[in-house]
């Protein structure tokens, strides 16, 4: 059977793709993208099994502080509690099953917007109004379920999967490749969150790869982005990357004067990581910003963008200004990603669309794309 014998399951099309090594290899199969078959196994065997990016953990530093997402269907909070740890849990309660808390903020306790019932921030019930007559009813022991959640460079991480390896044993790689950089010193300066209308894994593989820099971002950093200088090395088992050198005139994609960690052609390298399944990080010795990406569907993706500084920006006398420029720049990058993103997915629908052959510099597609299949066929 060829690559288009349409009697093909997506899940087959995709093992036959990947089997072909990285100088003949082709982009994924469009079944990967549109078919709801493929969508139920990557729910089931990546987001919930493999870990998943919330936010920087700085974005919630006092008791109480929280922020809420769906991760495999599942409503989850992540919060921080009276003794300063972060906790993720669920969000749903305990009595009717309604959700509790929404976007994200403070709170002194957990109310449920039903009911009324309250529950300490380490998700111990404290209160259920009007219960008494209940004879079965008691609240002592009761407590929200608990999900994992680990801190990693900075990183707020959580699984739905109990036997997942620890986030530092899983990503040791990424800290042995950028901890010069002290990534979890980096301090979060924004945080947002969008729908776009496109797969989840044709944005994860725009910013995997940056073929597409000079063209699709003629009008921000295409011109900052010298293809004969972007290297892309065989992606790890957990994650890939690769990296390209800014202009020295490029400030905020440099070291800092005071950074005296940095040196060489490390002050002006910037990494961007894909972490698997969805966090990907763009980080330059100045500044980072990340997606954290889950699917809605086939056709859209809920995307958590964020971003911030390294240290020395940050207490820099002229940080505003630095902030603001950093903020505009991203938002101009990501109009015109949303726009090269969504006509990828318009186009990977039509019955005339083919996968075409990758380049060298889609190198971290290809090693993607055998994360993707190892993950729902097994391989």
């Amino acid at each position: 059977m060829t690559r288009h014998d349409s009697t093909l399951s997506p899940l087959a099309e995709l093992a036959s793709n990947v089997a072909q090594p990285f100088e003949r290899a082709r982009a994924m199969p469009k079944s990967v993208y549109t078919s709801e078959e493929f969508l139920a196994a990557e729910i089931e065997n990546v987001f919930k099994q493999d870990w998943f990016c919330v936010t920087r953990a700085d974005a919630l530093p006092n008791p109480g502080d929280y922020t809420t997402l769906e991760l495999a269907g599942q409503p989850i909070m992540v919060i921080r509690d009276r003794e300063g740890q972060l906790r993720a849990q669920s969000n749903v309660c305990l009595h009717r099953m309604s959700t509790l808390l929404e976007g994200s903020g403070n709170t002194r306790a957990i109310v449920c917007p039903y009911h009324a019932w309250t529950y300490n921030l380490d998700g111990r019930l404290r209160g259920a109004p009007a219960m008494t007559l209940n004879e079965a009813f008691c609240k002592d022991g009761q407590a929200l379920p608990q999900v994992r959640c680990e801190e990693w460079l900075g990183w707020v991480m959580i699984t739905l999967n109990p036997d997942a390896p620890p986030v530092s044993e899983t990503l040791a790689g990424v800290a042995d490749l950028v901890g010069d950089y002290e990534m979890e010193n980096y301090q979060q300066t924004f945080f947002e969150t969008h729908r776009w209308d496109t797969n989840w894994k044709v944005l994860a593989e725009n910013f995997m790869e940056s073929y597409h820099l000079p063209v699709c971002h003629a009008g921000t950093i295409g011109g900052l982005s010298k293809l004969e200088e972007m290297v892309c090395p065989p992606g790890e088992e957990a994650f890939n990357y690769h990296w390209i050198l800014k202009e020295p005139d490029f400030v905020l994609g440099n070291a800092h004067p005071t950074n005296t960690r940095l040196s060489g052609e490390r002050r002006r390298t910037t990494f961007l990581l894909a972490i698997y399944p969805s966090l990907l990080i763009t980080l330059t010795p100045g500044y980072f910003w990340y997606l954290s990406l889950h699917p809605h569907g086939v056709g859209q993706v809920e995307i958590r963008f964020g971003g911030g500084m390294a240290p020395e920006f940050v207490n820099d006398p002229e940080a505003q200004s630095h902030f603001n420029a950093l903020k505009a720049l991203l938002d101009d990058v990501n109009v015109e990603d949303r726009g090269c993103t969504e006509k990828v997915y318009n186009g990977l629908c039509s019955d005339m669309a083919t996968p075409g052959h990758l380049s060298h510099l889609e190198r971290p597609n290809y090693d993607f794309a055998q994360y993707l299949n190892a993950r729902v066929n097994g391989g």
